[in-house]
């Protein structure tokens, strides 16, 4: 019973960050036209790694200004300027673990097997 409790909430709790994400992050970049996986992709070429990915991400979406951005100077000639999101540190810390999850490279990766 403990393990059926544990796995719902578990469950729950994937469905509800892959939910935050598509309403405050995907919905939002779709609209606007902002590639997300660019964005992505930009992050991953200057901080490699998923965890530094998210830090970076989470620390420009807690104070979204130009200054605080990896983005290049024309970006925000042609995409608006991010406003800052309702949503308390740990829903945001999920939401963008979950939107570096989305477009992780990794899952992209075919690897041959060894003959």
């Amino acid at each position: 019973m403990v393990k059926f409790i544990f796995l719902v909430t578990v469950f729950s709790a994937l469905l509800f960050a892959e939910d935050l994400v598509e309403k405050n992050c995907i919905s939002c970049h779709k609209k606007e036209q902002i590639p997300s996986y660019m964005i992505y992709k930009r992050y991953l070429l200057k901080y490699s790694v998923n965890d530094r990915i998210a830090d970076a991400i989470y620390k420009y979406l807690k104070n979204p200004k130009k200054e605080n951005s990896i983005m290049p100077k024309p970006f925000f000639l042609k995409f608006p300027m991010k406003k800052p999101l309702d949503l308390n540190d740990a829903q945001l810390r999920l939401s963008v673990t979950e939107f570096v999850k989305k477009f992780d490279v990794k899952k992209r990766l075919r690897l041959e097997k060894a003959k």
